[in-house]
């Protein structure tokens, strides 16, 4: 095999895992329950914890791939994911379980941005770059479609502890393969390697407050101080930040680097996308096992075939597709099959949930529409960046998407407490999925005709 495309193999098999580890958990969580015997709004601290430690840490992993080394913080990273992911395997009590949760999201946050680094450094032509990242951009999106199905299969006819275990063999293979083919990282001078920590302390905490402010205002009744207060932590936090990051000579994050729009607009983008895809995946798992009364092994198998649409999307329209759309346009694309899918499960509700639409419209998200979002807007976020700054560019978009799943997550489940439905799955919930589809749609069709008109006045002027 050509030594480049080996190299992209390894890095997509290293984001591959972590997407997968985002969804894998949803099925396995009534079996959970029931070795613990805990509530729904206790397990779900094993997504979120899973999420806020991923996307706090993101922007800090990004840094060190870029002032440390891409190979080195991508060894480090899958070699604590494995280890992570064999605790919480092996582990006998829910709050071990959590722990281990919550440290597989600091390992993720170190794969990520590497392993996107590395891709961007080593294809360096454009149309070369663009349809590496798309390949290893459709990994991510493959391995969050793959994610139901594997977990409602393996928690079913084996143990919801395999849902975690099946990581350790994959990243084994990986960290060895990666230790003797990855290139070797360029050394960088002791100014370079100097790190804003403090900043990153200020990041991780600050998105710490604001989720759990946000998953537990349901309760501000009975824990008006405690919500409170960590809603005005979260802010304060971040307003540091914010003053450190423009006052310090070597700030965690160049503010520089969001003059383009092209990052903003993919940030934006991508709090959509965390908000929407996090949420359908709790969604389609309460719809099918709860409204529907299917079990975890059965829904699984139901949904195995949009995995394998995923990856066939991946590797047979999305090539065609990135010839005659850019990125934006692209974006504009998939996020018309989310919006088409969140319809058609919101008419399933009104309908009795026939399982064929139930079905149609959850291939349209995570059969299709999910591979060219994060594929497109992947791309979009960095196709204007320098490639010494791909690691904090693709950190940012990434840090959005996980800001945008926990705040929309817990908005979600707010809502759906405030407004009870006599459905697991209420018509409500599906609406808010039709405004995080509504807005990304909103800002990139800003985006493309605000593009179109620049270049115009570049073309009049010249």
């Amino acid at each position: 095999m050509d030594r480049k495309k080996l190299i992209l193999m390894i890095a997509s098999a290293g984001t591959f895992v972590e997407a997968l580890d985002i969804a894998i958990v949803n099925l396995s969580i009534p079996s959970i329950q029931g070795q613990f015997g805990i509530g729904t709004e206790t397990v779900q601290w094993l997504q979120t914890l899973y999420v806020l430690f991923f996307g706090g840490f993101l922007i800090i992993g990004g840094k060190l791939s870029d002032q440390l080394g891409r190979r080195k913080i991508f060894l480090l990273g899958s070699l604590i994911f494995m280890l992570t992911s064999l605790g919480a395997g092996l582990s006998s009590g829910f709050e071990m379980l959590a722990v281990f949760r919550a440290l597989q999201g600091l390992g993720a946050a170190f794969i990520m941005p590497s392993a996107m680094s590395i891709v961007t450094n080593t294809f360096t032509g454009d149309q070369e770059r663009n349809r590496a990242v798309g390949i290893f951009s459709s990994f991510a999106a493959i391995g969050s479609g793959s994610g139901l199905s594997l977990g409602g299969i393996i928690s079913t006819y084996l143990s919801w502890h395999w849902v975690f275990l099946i990581n350790v063999p994959i990243l084994a293979v990986t960290l060895i393969l990666a230790y003797y083919y990855l290139p070797k990282d360029t050394a960088v001078s002791e100014k370079s390697k100097k790190t804003d920590v403090l900043s990153g302390i200020l990041l991780v905490l600050g998105l710490l407050s604001l989720t759990y402010g946000a998953h537990d205002l349901i309760h501000i009744k009975e824990q008006t101080v405690t919500v409170v207060s960590s809603f005005l932590l979260a802010f304060s936090l971040l307003a540091i930040l914010f003053y450190r990051l423009k006052s310090t000579a070597q700030p965690l994050i160049d503010l520089s680097l969001m003059k383009h729009r092209s990052l903003k607009v993919s940030g934006i983008s991508f709090v959509a996308l965390g908000a929407f895809f996090i949420g359908f995946l709790f969604l389609i798992s309460l719809m099918l096992q709860k409204d529907m009364n299917h079990s975890a092994a059965s829904a699984g198998l139901m949904l195995v075939p949009f995995s394998v649409m995923s990856a066939l999307v991946a590797k047979f329209a999305l090539p065609h597709i990135s010839k005659r759309l850019d990125s934006a346009q692209m974006a504009v694309f998939g996020w018309s099959f989310m919006l088409a899918g969140a319809l058609l499960l919101l008419i399933s509700v009104y309908t009795g949930h026939p399982l064929p639409l139930v079905l149609i419209g959850a291939a349209c998200i995570s059969g299709i529409g999910m591979t060219f979002c994060f594929t497109s807007q992947s791309v979009l976020g960095v196709q204007d960046i320098e490639a010494s700054d791909y690691g904090v560019a693709s950190s940012v978009s990434s840090t959005s998407y996980f800001l945008g799943a926990g705040i929309g997550l817990s908005f979600m489940t707010l809502m759906s407490q405030v407004f009870p439905s006599e459905w697991a799955v209420g018509n409500l919930s599906l609406f808010i999925l039709l405004g995080y589809a509504l807005s990304a749609l909103g800002i990139l069709f800003y985006f493309i005709v605000r593009t179109l008109k620049i270049r115009e006045a570049e073309i009049a002027v010249s």
